[in-house]
């Protein structure tokens, strides 16, 4: 976790983008790593909380989530008032009870489309997880077993679809490359002061 310390305390210097909350997406392709790096990040930042866009996307919205998105989590944070969202329970295929998400100094959205254009106005800092398209998918594949192949035959397409009408890579501040042990942050494609106070020179 040391390798995300330095990061962690950057974050944190950011100025607040939701409300109270300096809100930080984790985008990148199925299966590139964004849970667990967010899951770590979070770690280094004294568990700040992580809203998993699993949990609002559905088998039949894969991608149509952004009002729900909206009216459930960032309007109330932006007010400075506790989000209450109900997460999708993919077995069952229905919304299970709700849960609260309170302001936090530092909060961490991860998913696929997490800087999407919708997202961006709420957001202080947007990190793409690198990896190739193809591998990633593969690795998801593999993760989720055969069992889940038709259902990866429909997100590829579906991703595909939404990357190419509403790419977050081009307005991202940081791109993570994952290494043996650890990250390296890379300055992203999207020229901003967050991106120039989240990688050093030495880091870029």
């Amino acid at each position: 976790m040391n390798d995300l310390a330095d990061h962690a305390r950057r974050l944190r210097s950011l100025p607040p983008s939701c409300g109270p909350v300096r809100l930080i997406a984790v985008d990148g392709h199925a299966g590139s790593g964004k849970s667990t790096f967010a899951g770590r990040l979070a770690a280094a930042l004294g568990d700040a909380p992580v809203l998993h866009l699993d949990d609002l996307a559905t088998h039949e919205e894969l991608f149509a989530w952004t009002d729900r998105l909206m009216e459930q989590v960032l309007e109330p944070l932006a007010r400075g008032e506790t989000a209450y969202y109900a997460p999708y329970d993919w077995t069952a295929r229905r919304f299970g009870p709700p849960r609260t998400l309170d302001p936090a100094p530092v909060m961490l959205i991860e998913g696929v489309g997490a800087g999407r254009t919708a997202m961006r106005p709420f957001l202080a800092g947007l990190l793409w997880i690198e990896g190739d398209r193809e591998a990633s998918w593969e690795r998801g594949r593999d993760r989720d077993g055969p069992g889940l192949s038709e259902f990866w035959d429909g997100w590829t397409a579906a991703e595909r679809r939404h990357f190419a009408e509403d790419p977050s890579l081009p307005f991202a501040d940081a791109v993570i490359r994952r290494m043996r042990t650890g990250y390296r942050w890379l300055k992203g494609p999207h020229p901003t002061a967050v991106a120039s106070h989240l990688i050093t020179e030495s880091e870029g």
